[in-house]
């Protein structure tokens, strides 16, 4: 789709959609004062009764009460959002299908801001503290209007705990299946100038698969000054240190069902041995000038370095030929004006970021490359970006009728990319970016507790230095830069309405909306997924676009009540509108491929075949149809509450040319909490059971060529990692 295409089928959308709204003529009650309640700074803006897009919210207190083992316990009861885990408690966040197909160190297509941060890890996935969450809100849809790079469908925003509420000493203590322990201390406190906290926890587990222990230390904090009766700085820090073993997969079904705990030495993770350190500072000063206007301001610097093993040898446990070294440093200034009013609210805000990557790569064991005349010790890899953006990006409010709200945004970002090879100078190269984003929307006050809403989103990602400047050039692999690519884009296209009613005396919030998210120029490799020995003329392009339908409900009801219940579903078809140029690798059987695959000579010998296919059509891998959250709770007595969890969903394909599935699941899930205050303290208790009938299915499964390299692409290739069965968890906390 051309640039002037697709802006002139956003705005011909969101027309129409507005004009059926003006055209209603029913009437609705005075909205008063309307206000911007968006923000990339600090999500203290709840109210969603003039947002034109789909949100979805969770406190901390929710966090707090169900006890999660990983931050995807909780985004499963958001309709439209699906997550990987693969072992412990990081987690790679999709939304509406986007990124669904890949599955190593990507980045996810959606943006993760905690505390104002916009937060990318060199493992791809993200790692938070379960313990010092205060909210997390989530926004679907193309959401660069705001967020800017890599909010292709939209974002996920993180704020830690902070307030008076923290005030006191609090001490949590919990143990469970798989030697899982975690324990942590808080103290803090609150006056008529300050509050304030710092939390220390560690939890750990030995883990359900053969090497798959892991452990997490964090120290965070924060500390709110009220400079006056109108103003107040906060200043917070999170230090993060996590050691990890990815292991857990298994290659194919049979090893699925016969070595679930994946102890075959044979078989090791691409990717292992994680060590971790997180850093993140920033401050925040908010000033309201009156009861209409308020500015914030920004600045914060997140600290990233990852060192891990990559590409095992064959047959030799944990012995792998690379040693990664990673470090990140994202630093920023934001700042945002707003202005609230009878017919006109708006926000003008800044970006200002100056990111450094740099990436070291060394020999630990050549048995593989020793053909290339590199020994042990010595760098494969020494490289380092600079990447800097300016953007700046704006939100309006107009009442048009005291029942319809407009809405539009907009937002430019200049990115520029420096990349310096220290190893072969004649790579280096720069790039620079310029993109627009933009939301157009309407909100509609058909009565005084129900909404109706549309909107048209945009959102865009840069293509990456490897993908423009350095390819993949390893001994094993082979794709070509291309310094022509274009970004990533997306066009979100969404109607629905959101009421408040009652419900067997229960008061409930009810959302429903579908959706259409159309994402072109999608970047990938010519020869496929993960392709490794291609033809020398592979190379990253823009080779294709997507389509992700859908429709979401959610019901919420009030949690406080004797009995109350939540329900999340999404209905999904996210298929490729185009994809002609897939090579599926299978191994050659006698040194030769079969009819129709093109043989891959390597150095005089032939030691690949490739099979083209056109996934025009296909369903994207790991896109369900239909995933049900229901959650129903019951407090049978004073201080108890029992809740009953099922997560279910259909079956789905695994890769892209659709040929291996895994079948839907239906999974149980049950807790008790006793909260009592007892002495001036306040205890809890609880335990939980998590897949209550120990069913067996795939956490996930992933398949896009011959693993096993026996010349057969079939379920004996997939990248499987089991789920662990019934998982028990048991605890306290005590606040003083």
């Amino acid at each position: 789709m051309s640039p002037n295409n697709f802006k002139k089928n956003l705005l011909h959308v969101t027309v129409l959609s507005i004009s059926t709204l003006f055209s209603s003529g029913l009437l609705a009650e005075d909205l008063g004062t309307i206000s911007v309640q968006s923000t990339t700074i600090d999500d203290r803006f709840e109210n969603k009764r003039d947002e034109p897009s789909k949100i979805g919210y969770i406190s901390g207190e929710e966090i707090d009460k169900d006890h999660p083992q990983n931050v995807q316990d909780m985004l499963r009861r958001i309709p439209g959002i699906t997550s990987e885990v693969q072992n412990g408690d990081s987690l790679k966040i999709h939304i509406r299908g986007v990124e669904n197909q890949v599955f190593m160190g990507e980045r996810p297509g959606v943006a993760v801001v905690i505390d104002g941060v916009p937060v990318f890890e060199r493992t791809g996935r993200v790692n938070i503290d379960l313990d010092n969450i205060e909210s997390i809100k989530v926004i679907k849809g193309g959401a660069s209007y705001l967020f800017g790079d890599d909010a292709l469908a939209g974002a996920v925003i993180i704020t830690t705990k902070r307030g008076a509420d923290n005030a006191g000493v609090r001490m949590d203590l919990e143990g469970g299946s798989f030697g899982y322990y975690k324990g942590l201390l808080q103290a803090g406190f609150e006056n008529e100038q300050a509050n304030g906290h710092i939390q220390i926890s560690r939890r750990e587990t030995d883990g359900y698969y053969d090497d798959s222990d892991s452990k997490a230390d964090y120290l965070n904090g924060k500390l709110q000054f009220y400079i006056d009766d109108s103003s107040d700085i906060t200043f917070g820090m999170e230090i993060a240190d996590r050691e990890k073993n990815s292991h857990g997969t298994v290659r194919g079904e049979t090893a699925a069902k016969n070595d679930p705990k994946s102890k075959d030495p044979s078989y090791n993770d691409y990717a292992n041995n994680y060590d971790v350190d997180l850093q993140k500072f920033f401050a925040t000063y908010s000033k309201d000038f009156n009861e209409s206007a308020n500015l914030m301001l920004n600045i914060y610097q997140f600290t990233d370095n990852t060192k891990f093993d990559t590409a095992p040898l064959d047959d030799k446990p944990d012995i792998y030929t690379y040693d990664n070294d990673y470090d990140q440093t994202q630093r920023g200034i934001k700042a945002e004006f707003r202005m609230d009013g009878q017919t006109f609210a708006w926000m003008g805000g800044i970006d200002l970021r100056a990111n450094t990557y740099e990436n070291e790569v060394t020999v630990m064991n050549n048995d593989d490359i020793g053909w290339s005349g590199l020994q042990n010790g010595d760098l494969y890899n020494d490289n380092k970006t600079d990447e800097d953006v300016t953007a700046f990006y704006g939100e309006l409010k107009f009442k048009a009728t005291e029942k319809v709200i407009l809405t539009a945004n907009a937002r430019h970002d200049k990115i520029e990319l420096n990349y310096k090879d220290k190893l072969d100078p004649a790579t280096s190269d720069d790039e620079e970016f310029n993109v627009d984003s933009f939301r157009l929307g309407a909100n509609y006050a058909f009565r005084d507790n129900i909404d109706f809403y549309t909107s048209a989103s945009t959102g865009f990602r840069t293509p990456t230095v490897s993908q423009l400047f350095v390819g993949n050039g390893n001994p094993s692999m082979y794709t070509n830069p291309n310094p022509n690519l274009d970004p990533e884009k997306s066009l979100n296209l969404e109607i629905g309405f959101r009421m408040a009613t009652t419900i067997f005396g229960n008061l409930h919030d009810i959302d429903v909306s579908v959706f259409q998210l159309d994402r072109d120029d999608y970047i990938q490799s010519t020869s496929g997924q993960y392709s490794t020995d291609a033809d020398k003329d592979n190379v990253y392009d823009n080779i294709g676009d997507v389509r992700n339908r859908g429709l979401e409900i959610s019901i919420n009801s009030d949690y406080n009540r004797k009995l109350s219940w939540d329900i999340a579903y999404t209905y999904l078809d996210s298929y490729y509108k185009s994809y002609d140029s897939f090579n599926l690798k299978t191994s050659p059987i006698g040194g030769t491929c079969p009819p129709g695959a093109i043989p891959v000579i390597s150095r005089g010998r032939v030691t690949g075949c490739l099979t083209a296919y056109d996934n025009k059509d296909n369903q994207v891998p790991r896109t369900p149809k239909h995933v049900l959250n229901t959650i129903l709770r019951y407090r049978p007595a004073q201080y108890w509450t029992l809740s009953a969890e099922m997560e279910a969903q259909s079956d789905y394909y695994v890769d892209e040319i659709n040929q291996e599935d895994v079948s839907g699941r239906a999974v149980f899930n049950l807790w008790a909490n006793y909260d009592r205050r007892i002495n001036n303290a306040d205890w809890s208790f609880f335990a939980r059971v998590d897949n209550v009938f120990d069913r067996d299915y795939y956490n996930t499964a992933r398949g896009y060529r011959d693993a096993n390299e026996d010349g057969v692409y079939n379920g004996e290739d997939l990248s499987i990692v089991v789920n662990p069965g019934t998982v028990f968890t048991a605890g306290l906390s005590v606040r003083f």
